[in-house]
């Protein structure tokens, strides 16, 4: 039976979260706007973010629906309590599996899912002796930078550009992709809230709030199932966390290939598609700076350099003729005709 019930501590936790992650973003884009460049930003990189904060899920009508009730059922059925489709609605089939979760988990079987519940879903910890407390690795030496790919679902540690250690992580789904390009730390909290676990470590991405968190949903690790950011165990963000200062470099690189949406870009632009004409410029050989996704003045002079060798007219923009110079594809438009 659908219900209504007091939500008011969980609820206004998860609000306050939300306002949190809204003023962080306007603070950022504050922050990158003072250098008085106009941004024109690409229709591709709106309402963007990392969307892995916990709301409270109950039974209601209409129902709940969204990809935290999908991600939900996906781990349902792994654990053999669901069988209906992974449609995103929190109906009353999904209900009932977790009630039967929450009854055999002794927990209070109410069909309502907060962070208790999540943690409930993960796998136990069999230990057949007494585990001694591992002494924490030292801190590595040297300077800092991180490296997510992507396809491999991995966080490296490289310091002086050597592999010191690797991690598992949850990267973007297709739906939510996480933000490939250069990235700095800008920000750094702990127990910022349920579904972000026990740190954070927020990028100046220009589009949206992404970084680098815990979770409370450690099955998901080492796969493509977050809203864009990237998750840890707990244990592994810990450690990370000491060890990286703000402005750290996270380079987050993707090796697919993929079709560009526009056929020019100028300066005052940003995207994530300017990041990957960034990086393909870096490794023509032209810097742009970091691949950031934000088209400036040192990248438009890394274009006409790009433009001046290839004997093209030096406009700073990137056209066509300069896109297909950097191996770029750009997806055909239908007309209005079909």
């Amino acid at each position: 039976m659908f219900f209504t019930i007091n939500l008011r501590n969980r609820r206004w936790r998860w609000i306050a979260g939300g306002l949190s992650l809204l003023l962080l973003a306007l603070l950022a884009s504050a922050a990158f706007r003072l250098g008085g460049e106009p941004e024109e930003t690409l229709s591709e990189s709106l309402g963007s973010a990392c969307a892995d904060l916990d709301r409270l899920l109950y039974p209601a009508a209409p129902p709940l629906k969204g990809s935290d009730v999908a991600e939900l059922q996906e781990r349902l059925k792994e654990l053999g309590y669901y069988s209906g489709p992974l449609d995103g609605v929190y109906d009353t089939k999904t209900v009932d599996a977790v009630t039967q979760m929450q009854r055999q988990k002794r927990l209070k079987a109410d069909g309502c899912v907060s962070s208790s519940t999540w943690l409930a879903l993960a796998p136990p910890v069999m230990t057949s002796q007494p585990v001694e407390p591992q002494k924490p690795p030292s801190a590595p030496a040297g300077a800092i930078t991180l490296v997510v790919e992507l396809e491999k679902n991995t966080l490296s540690v490289l310091t002086d550009g050597n592999v010191y250690k690797t991690y598992p992580v949850a990267t973007g789904k297709r739906a939510t992709p996480s933000p490939v390009g250069e990235w700095r730390i800008v920000d750094k909290q702990k127990h910022w809230g349920d579904g972000f676990g026990s740190r954070w470590m927020g990028f100046n991405v220009p589009w949206g709030i992404y970084g680098i968190h815990g979770t409370n949903k450690p099955w998901s690790v080492g796969k493509g199932v977050s809203g864009g950011c990237f998750r840890m165990h707990n244990r592994d963000v810990e450690e990370l966390f000491e060890w990286v200062p703000l402005r750290t470099v996270v380079r987050v690189i993707d090796s697919q290939k993929v079709k560009l949406s526009n056929s020019a870009y100028k300066t005052g632009m940003t995207g994530q598609e300017v990041a990957r004409i960034q990086f393909r410029l870096q490794e023509k050989g032209f810097s742009p700076g970091l691949a950031d996704g934000r088209f400036g003045a040192e990248m438009e002079k890394a274009v006409r350099n790009f433009q001046r060798q290839h004997q093209l007219s030096e406009t700073g923009v990137i056209d066509e003729a300069t896109l297909r110079l950097l191996d770029f594809q750009v997806e055909k438009k239908k007309g209005l005709d079909g």
